[in-house]
């Protein structure tokens, strides 16, 4: 049986905001090319778990090995290295307002690699938007999407850059049912296409269900459960349980 590569591993994470106890000792491994799912309710460190991935908030304890590096360790000059193989999908989909669609993904794309001629730069742009199915989109501002299509585009802004890992933040936060399906099946796509490892943060069963290879359930700056999806719906603890009523 070959050894799962674990690309992510968090070992006894600890983190506090004003003195209120945030993380309290979360460990977990993420395997090369997996969908991890951390499901949980508002408030229960979904979020900072993976901010602390990025060095977006620093741990106040435990060790984050990213590619095999301790993070926590790390200038910011060596922190922005594995940064750079990083997609972060932010919950609200993050689009600069007075950018079209085009100048959004071009930003990113400049920001990330030097160098790029303008027909690498539109091939690059006009690839992404495909993947999302928004090609038609490139000159449009954001104010004239709806939702769901700014969470297409804040995903093709986040593949654009052909991240190693990606971060979802919510993804499907704020969407009717239809269109959470859409962008959750298209989390799947990506990861196919891209061969990415990622991890999905949210309270949305629905997408779980869809994205996750594997299902981990905080509470209270815990992991409480952690099996698929059909394992948790099995489970007999009162809280496991309760995601799936």
């Amino acid at each position: 049986m070959m050894k799962r590569e674990a690309i992510i591993s968090i070992k006894n994470l600890y983190k506090s905001f004003g003195g209120k106890a945030v993380l309290k000792g979360i460990s977990l491994d993420v395997n090369k090319g997996e969908d991890l799912v951390i499901l949980g309710r508002s408030g229960s460190g979904k979020s900072v778990t993976i901010k602390c991935l990025v060095g977006l908030v620093e741990a106040d304890k435990g060790k984050i090995e990213v590619f095999g590096t301790d993070i926590t360790k790390l200038s910011n000059v060596e922190l922005n290295k594995i940064r750079v193989r990083i997609g972060f999908m932010f919950q609200n989909g993050a689009l600069y307002d007075s950018m079209s669609v085009r100048q959004n993904l071009t930003f990113t794309l400049k920001h990330h690699t030097k160098n790029l001629s303008k027909e690498e730069i539109e091939n690059k742009i006009l690839e992404a938007l495909d993947s999302v199915g928004l090609k038609e989109a490139i000159d449009k501002m954001p104010s004239e999407l709806s939702g769901g299509m700014q969470k297409r585009i804040a995903l093709a802004r986040t593949i654009i850059i052909n991240p190693e890992i990606i971060l979802y933040d919510e993804p499907t936060s704020g969407l009717d049912t239809i269109t959470a399906r859409e962008i959750s099946e298209l989390i799947v796509s990506t990861q196919k296409k891209q061969k990415t490892t990622s991890i999905i943060i949210t309270h949305d069963l629905a997408c779980a269900k869809i994205t996750g290879n594997r299902i981990m359930i905080l509470k209270d700056g815990v992991i409480n459960a952690v099996g698929t999806y059909e394992e948790l719906e099995k489970s007999t603890d009162e809280w496991v349980h309760s995601f799936f009523i």
